[in-house]
Formats: C-alpha cells, structure tokens, sequence
C-alpha cells in the first residue's frame, strides 16, 4: 500500500474513530447515517480489528459464528454463509472486509495510523488527535473503539535478543505463512491462544515443546461444518434468536441454566456437564445458576473437567500437570479442538515452569537444569486486557489531566462508555461494561448506538460538550466491585483483573452484572435525560 493509497488524515471532523475493527466500522456507519462527518484512524493496514492481527494457526472464534454476527444488516445476515459451527479468523476476517465494501466505508478510513496523542482543547471544545506520521486531526467528538484484546503482552524473557531463531508472538503473527514443518518449536504459555494453536503446530512440527506455567480449563467446541439446513433454520427466524441473545447474561442464546446446583445430587450435576461436554461451547459453566457464584457448585464443575483430562490424556503425570486447580472460569474458559488430545502425540511434550521459570539462549530454552534446543519460538503470553490500549495513546483532558494518571489506582469509567475530566470522549466496550463476558458483536452494537443517540441529542439541544460526572462516575465504579465480590471471577488472578501485567493495578475490569441489567441501566440514563453526565 502506497502513501497515496492511504489517504490523507483530514485536518477536521466532527468525529475521530481509532481503530476499523467491528466497532470502528458500525461507527462509521452510524456517523454517516446520521450526518456526522467521521474518519477512522487504523493502525493496521485493513479493517477488522483483532482478526487483522491474530493470525494463527487455529485462530477462531468461541462464540457459534451465527451468533457472532451483525443484525444491523438484514440482508448480509441472510446472504452471509457461516461455513462452521466456530468461525475461523480468515472466515471473520473475510466478514469485516465484506462489512467495509459492501457500505463503502474504506474512504473513511486512514490505514497505518497509531493514534499516539489525544488533547482536549477547552477553549474549542474539540479534540486534537496526533498520529505517528505526525498528521494531526481536529473534532468534536473523541471515539477510542480499540479493542478490549488488541494490544500482545510483550514479555520480555531473559536471553530473548541472543536466541537466532524467529520468535513469533500470537496476538500479532505475519501476514505471511509460517511453515513450522519440520522444525523445533517452543510455545510459551497455555492460554486461549496456546490451546487454539498447539494442536495445529503439533501437526506440522517434528517436535513441540510447550512450556507452562499455569494450566487452564478448557472444554470441547465440538466443532463442525454447518450444513444448508442449519444455517435455513436460524435464517428464518433469526429475530428469535437476536431476541434469545439479548435476554441472555453474556448475550449468547443457548441451553439455559437448570437452577441452582444445590438443588441438584452430584451424578446429576455430572449428566448435565455431560451433555454440555457432548454440545460444546462456552456455555459449559452456564449449566447451574450458581456454577460461578458458589465454591462448593463451582469445585464439581472443576472436578469434571479434570476427570476428563486424566481420562484424554495418556500420560498420568502429564495429565495431572495440565489439570487446573484454580476456581473454574475465574479465568478464560477456553474452547478447544483436539488440544489435551494433542499431548498423546509422540512429538509434544509438556515441561513445568511454576517453579523454575525459563531463560531463553542461542538455541533454545532453559528452564532449571533443562535445556530444550528449538528452531522457532512462539510467544501466547495474552494481552494488556481493557486498558492497554487506551493507555497507549497520551490522552489528555480537563485541564490538562493525563488519562494514565487518571486511571494510576485502576481504569474508573462511566457506564465503560465515558470518563470524568474527559470531554466528548467515548470508549467502546471500555472497562466497567460487559464487554468480554458477553458476546462481542451486539456488545459492540449495543455501545455504537447509545454512543450515536447521545450524539444526536447534544446536537439537537444545541449543545456542545458531555461529560461523565465525577459522582456518577464514581457510584457506578462502586457498583462494579460490590457486584464482583459476589463472584468467583474475583478469586483468581487473570487478565480480567490484570494481573497478567507487571504493575498494573489489580481488580476486575469487566462489569460482571449480565448485559441485560447494564442494558437497561443505559437506557434509562438515556430516557432521563443522561442523568449522571454534565452538558454544556
């Protein structure tokens, strides 16, 4: 892509997007439908957000593709055609992009843009965005739609600049293929990206090594292609089940809970994880209402899983090392194809590192006294969940206050849409809103349009500033901890409550209430007026 292919950064807008991801592009959609001149500032070089970046082997999605769709457009939902049960990230990818052109929102949109600054002039009441090609850009209106997983957790091994091989890192892997086939290959880390990954590198490399320091909990997908008559079905009634979704706690429509687990013996309790084993999904810990409020209810749903791990994999030692023994879906509950099978093979092996850690060398890695000699290394170490990257641009508000110092005890926000001392500036699916406990794509419809309406209503009552109240602000961030301490996602350490991340505050970001609560919450801000917000 040539500069001139770019296109050049407008000097002014009424509305600066970062990032074309699924949220940028409805953003882009929604300004222009409602006659608000917008520009989309992407770093990458094409639209689709977290799919551009994470490429892979075994990238998918964990929510049923005909669920992680858009219904803002009727026609793409019945011309669309989901080859699987789960969405792999050329088929997602492959959506965005037909999102982008089938609305002509590419001339929106400047491509290799990091947005690196954000001041709020008060005396203008505009924002002056900055990108690393020094272009600036004045608006109104300041939308950070920039992903709640966008930014890797870059760690930084010991001995890591002497390795001379490639090391890869998952969260941003080349836009060329990798051939692994006959290689050695390290992967560091068992996360979600790890157990998509593993079993497809396992099948092209000659040895894998996987190097783990906490294992996870992970169930079947029971992926599989959807035939002609499934995708006909939910086509023709596809309101019902945007209807099932919404009334859903994490937006997902599907098998719902049978009541509390204390209300049921434990065989009963195993024939239910059983049949949900058998189905597959995320909605595994959904099986009781109080799988993720009680410990008791929550050790038997553990207690399954693990008696499936020891009866799928063949080594006794190995099996118990890759069994959890953490609070099940305190972290990500991964979804998996063929991962814990993939330890019988006989080039994986498994090595411990909670005690010993790892450094890495010319040629490989060591952890205690080990050495494992490898070609190529791959980091799936995560994310800098929710906040990262906010804070990687210098967004500076009122008064000049500094958005890092404003969030230096933890990410405070309104509703996860607005933040006080922070005119005109929006986030979607920002902290303190469902966001990663729901799925993603109406969550992100959800926010584009309250963020829209709200548009609208300043400039039909001539107004020219909002901003989230401090009291708000803080009240809603109150609600936010007393609803989480009810819940066993607070009992251990993730990246829900970035402790993922060296240094960076501890709690839990995501707001765990259920998307149907936080939904009305809006709305009702939004009939009353925006109470909790000051206009000018």
């Amino acid at each position: 892509m040539t500069e001139t292919e770019r296109g050049a950064v407008p000097e002014t807008v009424d509305v600066v997007i970062v990032g074309a991801g699924f949220a940028g592009l409805y953003l882009l959609k929604l300004m222009r439908d409602n006659g608000f001149d917008a520009v989309a500032l992407e770093q990458g070089r094409g639209v689709g957000g977290t799919w551009y970046w994470n490429r892979y082997p075994g990238a998918r999605c964990d929510v049923e593709s005909m669920q992680y769709s858009h219904q803002y457009l009727p026609a793409l939902e019945q011309e669309w055609d989901w080859s699987e049960r789960y969405a792999s990230q050329p088929e997602i990818l492959a959506y965005a992009n037909e999102i982008a052109d089938r609305l002509e929102l590419r001339r929106d949109i400047c491509f290799e843009r990091q947005v690196v600054q954000a001041r709020f002039d008060e005396s203008d009441h505009e924002w002056s965005v900055v990108c690393d090609t020094g272009e600036r850009v004045r608006a109104r209106f300041f939308i950070m739609a920039t992903g709640c997983l966008s930014v890797p957790n870059k760690v930084e091994f010991e001995g890591q600049d002497s390795f001379g091989g490639p090391i890869y890192q998952t969260g941003n892997w080349p836009h060329q293929p990798v051939d692994f086939t006959g290689k050695k290959v390290a992967v560091i880390g068992t996360g979600s990206s790890a157990i998509q990954s593993i079993p497809q590198i396992a099948r092209q490399a000659a040895d894998l090594t996987i190097f783990q320091r906490t294992p996870n909990y992970a169930v079947p997908a029971q992926n599989r292609p959807l035939t002609t008559q499934e995708r006909d079905e939910i086509k023709s009634n596809y309101g019902d089940l945007r209807h099932r979704q919404a009334r859903s706690m994490a937006n997902i429509a599907g098998r719902a809970p049978l009541g509390p687990a204390a209300d049921a013996s434990r065989e009963d309790q195993w024939a239910e994880y059983q049949h949900r084993w058998d189905e597959g999904g995320i909605l595994f810990n959904g099986a009781f209402t109080d799988v993720m409020l009680d410990k008791k209810a929550n050790e038997v749903a553990a207690d399954f899983v693990r008696a499936k791990i020891r009866e799928t994999v063949n080594d006794p030692a190995t099996a118990e090392l890759l069994c959890p023994t953490n609070t099940l879906g305190a972290k990500r509950l991964c979804v998996d194809i063929n991962y814990f099978e993939t330890y019988n093979r006989p080039n994986v092996r498994l090595v411990d590192i909670s005690r010993t850690g790892l450094a890495i060398t010319q040629t490989g890695i060591k952890s205690g006294t080990n050495t494992y000699d490898v070609d190529a290394i791959v980091y799936a170490t995560g994310f800098d969940a929710m906040t990262g990257a906010i804070l990687r641009v210098d967004i500076q508000g009122r008064e000049g206050r500094h958005m890092r110092d404003h969030w230096a005890e933890g990410p405070r926000t309104y509703l996860g849409l607005a933040i006080n001392g922070f005119p005109n500036l929006f986030t979607v699916t920002g902290p303190a809103s469902p966001s990663v406990f729901t799925n993603m794509i109406p969550t992100i419809e959800q926010h584009c349009e309250w963020i829209t309406d709200c548009l609208c209503h300043l400039r039909d009552s001539g107004q020219r500033e909002i901003e989230a109240d401090k009291d708000a602000e803080n009240d809603w961030m109150e609600h936010n901890r007393e609803v989480g301490k009810a819940h066993l996602r607070s009992s251990s350490a993730s990246w829900y409550t970035g402790e993922n991340i060296a240094g960076k505050p501890i709690g839990l970001m995501p707001y765990i209430g259920g998307f149907p609560r936080y939904r009305e919450k809006c709305d009702e801000i939004a009939a009353d007026g925006y109470v909790g917000f000051r206009k000018a």
